[in-house]
Order: C-alpha cells, then structure tokens, then sequence
C-alpha cells in the first residue's frame, strides 16, 4: 500500500483526473481525488493523492510542493489521518462515562 499526501490550495476548477496526470509524472498514483461539497458539489479546494510507494510520495512532496498549478501555489504533504482527534477512542470503541464522577 501507498503513502496517501494531501494536496492543498487547488483552483476549484481541478479535478481528480487533472491531479491524477500531475503526480504520475513523478510517479504511480493509485487514486486521486478533490474533495467536494456534499450539497453544491463544488471543489473545497483540496483533494488527495495516493503514490504507490513511500519513495515516489516523498519526491513528490519534494518535486511539487509549492509549485504552481492552475494558477495557484500547491501544496502537497503527508495526510495524517483525523483518527487521532478523540485519542484514538473511535476505533477501540471505548466511550469515556461523561456523567459527573462526584
């Protein structure tokens, strides 16, 4: 399995498959998307790009952050996943008693 990056900063205009064929030139892209509001489905601006490895992930980091694309600055870095945000409760199941413990 790839290492997934996150890509930021995109012109609403991008779409997955215009992501898909900037990354492939750096490497193997497994899947690429951008983002979309559920109700307008209109672009929110950032989507994510899976390489194949973590060797081709990492040149593209380096090969294309901060570089222009459509006519803004992209950035592109490690996504790290939003699973940390409760301190990893969510996937254990543990629900911590919120009644008073007086």
């Amino acid at each position: 399995m790839g290492k997934k990056l996150y890509i930021g900063n995109l012109a609403y205009s991008v779409t997955g498959d215009m992501l898909r064929n900037t990354f492939s030139k750096v490497g193997e892209v497994e899947s690429a998307t951008v983002v979309a509001d559920k109700v307008s489905g209109r672009s929110k601006g950032f989507g994510f790009v899976e390489m194949a490895t973590d060797d081709q992930a990492a040149v593209a980091i380096e090969k294309l952050n901060r570089s222009e694309f459509e006519g803004r600055m992209m950035f592109v870095s490690e996504s790290h996943s939003g699973g940390d945000r409760d301190g990893g409760n969510r996937r254990s199941g543990f629900r911590p008693d919120r009644r008073s413990r007086e």
